[in-house]
């Protein structure tokens, strides 16, 4: 074999050696786009479930509540707007007082595990606003008596001005609506929260 079929031969060999450097850095550099992809999307999903689950507020003891683990009280509560029904049972409503929350989740009954815990300080550890004339989410929507709609609140069939500062009893049935409904309407509303089930 000659000098310059070796050089060929040689040249060749680096020429391969390059072409299969090349195509390995490539498969690395695309093995390592994919990893980077998929610890930010682990990243983005662990913020978010931590951020769901974290914020219990507010922070400390209710006003004038008894020893947490006391009590295990539950109340059947529905929210009705414009004849819908609020879902509670999302991770945004659920577990975030240890005095009285919505919990495994149900978004029909309320657990107070403390006395003398309001339904005010409920909804503010929910970020809900209430008033005896306003419902006011997180999202800043508003429900607002006026003069085409009103918000009512009824414990047991009984219709009452403002439930900011009630405390719970067992078995008690709680409705909340918004709107212009009639008293036949509003009969429905209270038999559907009649039949929420409180043991489970």
């Amino acid at each position: 074999m000659g000098k310059k079929e070796r050089e060929e031969r040689e040249q060749e060999r680096e020429t391969f050696y390059e072409k299969r450097q090349k195509e390995q850095f490539k498969y690395k550099a695309i093995g390592l786009g994919v990893l980077a992809g998929i610890v930010a999307v682990l990243i983005v999903t662990s913020y978010n479930f931590y951020e769901l689950s974290s914020h219990v507020v507010p922070v400390g003891t209710p006003p004038g509540a008894g020893p947490l683990g006391a009590v295990d009280i539950r109340a059947g509560l529905l929210t009705m707007i414009f004849g819908e029904q609020f879902d509670y049972s999302s991770p945004a409503y659920q577990l975030k007082s240890s005095y009285i929350d919505f919990e495994h989740g149900n978004g029909e009954v309320v657990n107070m595990h403390a006395a003398n815990v309001t339904l005010g300080f409920l909804f503010n550890s929910l970020h809900i606003g209430m008033t005896d004339k306003c419902f006011t989410f997180p999202d800043k929507r508003n429900y607002c008596t006026d003069d085409k709609y009103s918000l009512k609140f009824f414990v047991n069939h009984h219709q009452v001005q403002d439930i900011t500062n009630y405390v719970i009893k067992n078995n008690d049935r709680i409705l909340i609506s918004y709107g212009n409904e009639n008293s036949t309407q509003i009969a429905a509303q209270l038999s559907k929260v009649d039949a929420f089930n409180l043991t489970s």
